[in-house]
């Protein structure tokens, strides 16, 4: 994770190529917003990371990343695989059980979009919010144990 006080906080993190990891990501993801009191947000943005990780592990190739970026007044979330095709809404049908991901991201984000990578196969596609405008501050994350007590600094 990257800090420069009061104007980003960045993480990023290499996912396997397994529909399996998403749930693990999700929950890094979590922690993360939480450290930086976007709590708010955890929802949407879990559900973003996974439609987008999805699409990338079922229809990209790796190696796949995701990164998370906090600045005054925004958030962003990009996920980079290096898979020939480009993603695109569809317009499923109601009993479909596919197809909806894309539409799910641009419902719950401010903003997204695809970009294919320069000189190379893959693309990026990223979703971005608008948050409280105020110091990007990171809370000192919590034992995750009640009973543990942190000892103080010196």
């Amino acid at each position: 994770m990257i800090t420069i006080p009061g104007k980003l906080h960045a993480a990023s993190w290499d996912i396997p190529h397994d529909l399996a990891a998403v749930p693990g990501v999700r929950r890094q993801v979590r922690r993360t917003l939480s450290r930086w009191t976007l709590e708010e947000l955890a929802d949407d943005v879990a559900l973003v990371v996974d439609e987008l990780l999805a699409n990338a592990i079922c229809h990209g190739a790796p190696p796949i990343r995701l990164s998370l970026w906090r600045t005054r007044g925004v958030l962003c979330v990009r996920v980079t695989d290096h898979g020939l095709g480009h993603p695109h809404e569809l317009d499923p049908e109601p009993e479909s059980v596919h197809g909806r991901g894309l539409a799910i991201v641009a419902a719950l984000a401010g903003e997204f979009e695809v970009f294919p990578l320069p000189n190379r196969p893959g693309k990026v596609v990223w979703a971005r919010w608008t948050v409280k405008s105020g110091p990007a501050t990171i809370q000192e994350p919590q034992p995750p144990d009640p009973t543990i007590r942190r000892l103080p600094r010196l």
